[in-house]
C-alpha cells in the first residue's frame, strides 16, 4: 500500500531558505549529476524524449542536455524550483522544458518518452505506488525508468564516509548535511526490501536493483 494516500509529497519544503541552501550547495557537487547524465546515456539515442521527475534545481537535466539532442522535459512539484530550473537552463542556454506537476499524477500523454530518471527524490514520493505506476504509464514502449535514491537503515559511519569523502563537504556545511541526513533523508529513504514491496504492487513487473555505500539504483524498462 502507498504509504500516504492522500498527499503526494512527504520531503521538506523546498519553496523557501531550504530551496535556495539546497541549490546553492548541490551546485558545488556538479560532477556527481555530470557522472549519472553518462550513467543514463547509455539508455538514449539522439531525439530521444527523456522526463526528469523531480529535477529540483535542474543540474541533472542541464548535464544530459550537453551531451547529445534529447527533448528534456522536468517536473518538479515546487514552484520555486521549477522557476530556478528554468532560470539556470536559461543562463546556460539550454532547451529545457521545466513544468510545475505531481509525480503521482503527471500531466503527460500516456507513453510520451523513452526515458525517465528520478534522482535522489522518490523517497519523498508519499504515493511510491501510484508514482511508479504513472512513470511506466507514460513510458514508452522498450522504454526505461532509472530511480537514483538514498535506502533506509545506513549506519551513522557510512553517511558520514559518504558526505566528507564521497561529497567532500568540510566544516559548517558537512555538519549540516550530516545531520539532514541522520535526521531527514535517511528516515525518509525506503529500505531496498520496502522499495521492492513497491515494486511487487506496482505495474513494473520486475527491476535491476544495484545497491551502494548509501544508495540504491533501480532500473525498469516496459
Amino acid at each position: 500500500m502507498s504509504v500516504n494516500p492522500t498527499k503526494s509529497y512527504k520531503g521538506p519544503e523546498m519553496n523557501g531558505f531550504i530551496g535556495k541552501w539546497y541549490a546553492k550547495n548541490t551546485k558545488k557537487k556538479i560532477k556527481k549529476y555530470t557522472q549519472d547524465a553518462n550513467k543514463v546515456l547509455k539508455a538514449l539515442s539522439d531525439g530521444d524524449s527523456v522526463l526528469d521527475l523531480a529535477p529540483g534545481p535542474g543540474y541533472l537535466s542541464m548535464e544530459l542536455a550537453k551531451l547529445g539532442d534529447f527533448q528534456i522535459t522536468g517536473l518538479d512539484i515546487s514552484d520555486k524550483l521549477v522557476q530556478m530550473a528554468k532560470n539556470n537552463a536559461d543562463k546556460a542556454g539550454l532547451n529545457i522544458d521545466f513544468r510545475h506537476g505531481d509525480a503521482a499524477n503527471m500531466p503527460f500523454d500516456d507513453q510520451s518518452f523513452h526515458l525517465i530518471v528520478c534522482r535522489a527524490a522518490f523517497k519523498n514520493f508519499a504515493q511510491p505506488v501510484k508514482c511508479l505506476n504513472e512513470m511506466r504509464r507514460v513510458l514508452k514502449p522498450g522504454g526505461k525508468v532509472v530511480i537514483i535514491d538514498f535506502k533506509g537503515d545506513v549506519p551513522k559511519a557510512d553517511i558520514n564516509k559518504f558526505v566528507t569523502k564521497d561529497m567532500g563537504f568540510k566544516g559548517l556545511n558537512a555538519m549540516i548535511i550530516k545531520w539532514m541526513f541522520r535526521n531527514v533523508v535517511i528516515k525518509q529513504a525506503y529500505t531496498k526490501e520496502k522499495f521492492l514491496g513497491f515494486v511487487k504492487e506496482s505495474d513494473f513487473e520486475t527491476c535491476d536493483l544495484h545497491e551502494g555505500l548509501i544508495g540504491i539504483e533501480a532500473w525498469f524498462e516496459r
